[in-house]
């Protein structure tokens, strides 16, 4: 089957109570990256008006920030029949991106700094608490060596050179990781509570991290990872992404490491 066959649908959560921080901009590196490479690609907001079949549709999910009280709203309208939905693609393998605010939401619970406890759906085995209104915020760059066991091993094999994630932190909750496998190691910033050096979470094929900038853009290897998963799992044969040029992309990345004073052990086509 050719590419031209092939079709990805993007799955964006609440595109206009989750996308405070430009996440958006991780919807269209996929989509972009996949339609530079031929692929047929749509965009469904999952929202108040979705339904569950609709999130059964997807083939990739992307999941933003939000304040606290728009994870709210969220949260009490992603219950029942939704949530269920949620959890079988997760479980399932399907792909996704999840920053800040929807990590928060796939996990046991948030507890803001005022409030109520806010229940996540307990599909990764995180909690997230904020210390409180006068505790300083985790801001600034981000670098993270990902050390997911698997997902590691798949960026490598793509890159050829060990992955590191460059992005940009904002929050002022701290998650503590459970038995779920962290994305990473911070190298450079506070990463999930500026305590233990962990920064986001890996399960199955989610990946949740506090790496704004947006992600994607920043580390377009990651982006292409997500398409070649989710055309694997969909059309259930191998899938050899044709290369792009990301010479400005490879730019950018040198340019921040440079600026931060990180020191790659490997220098290969990131």
């Amino acid at each position: 089957m050719s590419s031209g066959q092939m079709k990805i649908i993007i799955g964006w959560l609440y595109p206009q109570l989750m996308s405070t921080y430009g996440d958006r901009g991780n919807v269209i590196t996929i989509q972009r990256r996949a339609q530079w490479r031929g692929y047929n690609v749509s965009i469904l907001p999952l929202d108040q008006n979705s339904t569950p079949d609709d999130l059964k549709s997807v083939d990739v999910i992307v999941g933003g920030g939000a304040q606290d009280r728009q994870q709210e709203i969220v949260m009490r309208d992603l219950q029942g029949a939704k949530a269920d939905a949620m959890r079988e693609k997760i479980e399932n393998g399907t792909p996704g991106v999840f920053t800040c605010g929807s990590p928060q939401l796939l996990g046991h619970y948030y507890e803001p700094a005022l409030g109520q406890r806010i229940e996540g759906l307990g599909i990764l085995d995180l909690v997230s608490i904020h210390p409180g209104e006068n505790t300083k915020r985790c801001i600034g760059n981000l670098v993270i060596e990902v050390t997911a066991s698997r997902l590691a091993q798949e960026l490598q094999a793509m890159t050829g050179t060990k992955p590191y994630l460059v992005g940009f932190e904002n929050h002022g909750g701290r998650t503590k990781l459970g038995k779920v496998e962290a994305l990473g190691r911070v190298v450079y910033g506070l990463g999930n509570n500026g305590e233990d050096g962990t920064e986001g979470a890996f399960y199955q094929n989610a990946i949740a991290t506090y790496s704004h900038g947006p992600l994607l853009p920043k580390n377009p290897f990651v982006a292409d990872w997500l398409i070649q998963t989710a055309l694997r799992l969909k059309y259930q044969q191998e899938i050899q992404l044709s290369p792009l040029n990301d010479t400005l992309a490879m730019q950018g990345r040198e340019a921040m490491f440079k600026r931060l004073k990180v020191a790659l052990p490997v220098v290969g086509k990131i």
